[in-house]
This record gives C-alpha cells, sequence and structure tokens, in this order.
C-alpha cells in the first residue's frame, strides 16, 4: 500500500500540483488539505504519513514571506505539525514552504535554548532582485532521512526574493556541530559556491540551501527539487540521463516511511 503525503495549500500556493507530481514519482499518493479548510480536514493530516508545505507566495507574502501561513496554522490547528513530527512523521517544506517552517519553529537551531525569539531567518536576497535560475546542491547532512538517498549533487531551479539563510555566528555553529545543515550550493563542479552568485543565488550564509531539524525528519529549502524529478523537466542543454535528478530526495522519505 503506498504511502500518502498531505500537502498543505494556503492561498498564494502554486507549487502543490508539481509537488504532488513529484510524490507519484516516488510511489507516494497524496491529498491536499487546504489551510482554510481546517480544523475540519485535520484529519487528513492526522492519518498522512508524510507532510509537505508547497512553494508559491501565500497570502501574497504580506508581512514577510511565510508569516500568515505560519500564523493561520497556528491559529486553526495549533501545535499538530509539532505533534506529527513527535510521532515520527517525515515534514518537508519547499520555499515559501521552508519560510513557513522558520517561521513556525519547525525548524531552529538549538531546540534547548532559552530564548524566545526566532534563530534562523530567511532574509530578502542580498542582491535585492527576485532570482529564477538552476542551482546545484550538495547534500551534506548524514542525519536528515531526506538526503539520506542522495549519492551525488542535484541540480534544481530557484525561484524566490526571501531566501538568504540568515543566523548569529552560535546558531551557524550549533546548525553544523549537529549535522543540520541538509543541503548546500555549490558550482558545476562541485567546489562550495562560497557566497557567491550566480550559483549561491540569495548571498545564504555558509552556502546553505536547506536545513533539517535536530531529528532529522523535518527538511526545508529553497531550490525547487519538485521541478527535476524527470529528464524531460531538465533544463535546455543539460546531459542526457539522470545526473542532477532531484527524484531521490523524495524516494528518500517515501522509503523511511516504507520501513518504519
Amino acid at each position: 500500500m503506498k504511502p500518502t503525503v498531505a500537502i498543505l495549500v494556503a492561498p498564494g500556493t502554486n507549487r502543490h500540483h508539481d509537488l504532488a507530481f513529484a510524490f507519484s514519482q516516488a510511489d507516494c499518493d497524496h491529498v491536499f488539505i487546504q489551510v482554510t479548510d481546517l480544523p475540519e480536514e485535520s484529519k487528513n493530516l492526522s492519518s498522512a504519513q508524510i507532510i509537505a508545505v508547497a512553494g508559491g507566495f501565500s497570502y501574497a507574502d504580506a508581512l514577510g514571506s511565510g508569516r500568515v501561513f505560519s500564523d493561520e496554522l497556528n491559529h486553526r490547528i495549533g501545535g499538530i505539525l509539532h505533534e506529527r513530527v513527535a510521532a515520527g512523521v517525515p515534514v518537508i517544506g519547499i520555499c515559501n514552504g521552508f519560510q513557513m517552517l522558520v517561521r513556525s519553529g519547525l525548524l531552529t537551531g538549538d531546540p534547548e535554548s532559552l530564548t524566545t525569539q526566532q534563530q534562523i531567518a530567511l532574509a530578502h536576497n542580498d542582491h535585492g532582485n527576485f532570482v529564477c535560475r538552476w542551482v546545484t546542491l550538495a547534500p551534506v547532512s548524514r542525519l536528515s532521512i531526506w538526503t539520506a538517498g542522495l549519492s551525488g549533487n542535484i541540480t534544481c531551479p530557484v525561484a524566490h526574493g526571501e531566501g538568504r539563510v540568515v543566523a548569529s555566528d552560535k546558531t551557524l555553529t550549533y546548525l553544523h556541530d549537529n549535522d543540520m545543515v541538509a543541503l548546500r550550493y555549490v558550482n558545476h563542479d562541485g567546489k562550495p559556491a562560497a557566497g557567491q552568485g550566480p550559483m549561491n543565488p540569495n548571498g545564504s550564509i555558509d552556502d546553505i540551501a536547506g536545513l533539517c531539524d535536530s531529528s532529522g525528519l523535518v527538511l526545508g529549502l529553497m531550490p525547487h527539487p519538485e521541478n527535476h524529478v524527470t529528464q524531460r523537466q531538465s533544463r535546455s542543454g543539460s546531459p542526457t540521463g539522470i545526473h542532477g535528478l532531484a527524484l531521490n530526495l523524495f524516494k528518500s522519505g517515501v522509503q523511511h516511511v516504507k520501513q518504519s
């Protein structure tokens, strides 16, 4: 029996069908859950084996990307997402979904920290512009269940205006020491982007493209792996074959559920 991913959709979300297709390629069914239908649809959220938060421009990015999305979820269903993670359910948030997970506290620095302030932020790109281009990502975490099946670098597009990971030196040290940096921007040859565009498309500190939580179950990333799961989606002029496909990222999450 196939597992089911619950894909959260808010007003302004626009990548949910792409995300559903990516999971279908990984042998996983899906159900869309409109935030505006909660808490009535909470049963579908509670029964799903995976939870995903799709990209887009939820609530027109009012008050900051992902903020209203996070506040609306908290208002409607409280801490259900935290409860599902505590129960062992994998969660992935892409682009606007990453921003929402950071705002909600599912992706933070030291969970034992006494500070009530947000330890990680996704700020405006360092060049001040919206960026849409292809990037190369290197999996660097052995903790994340999502990157466990990635044997090499992947390529996928980015499309965002607020994707620059910002954190204090203390938080950054904690993230590295605890293997919570899941994906980093690299050059085509696999060498670090070293904070330089265009391969680091937003000036993200330490070339961070994605983070996981301390359990390894939650992954947030700014690039869109759901848009490169088949060769037909490869950019024009790219080599034939499966080089750079991101499908194994989704397969890793699904396989973790099947083996649990």
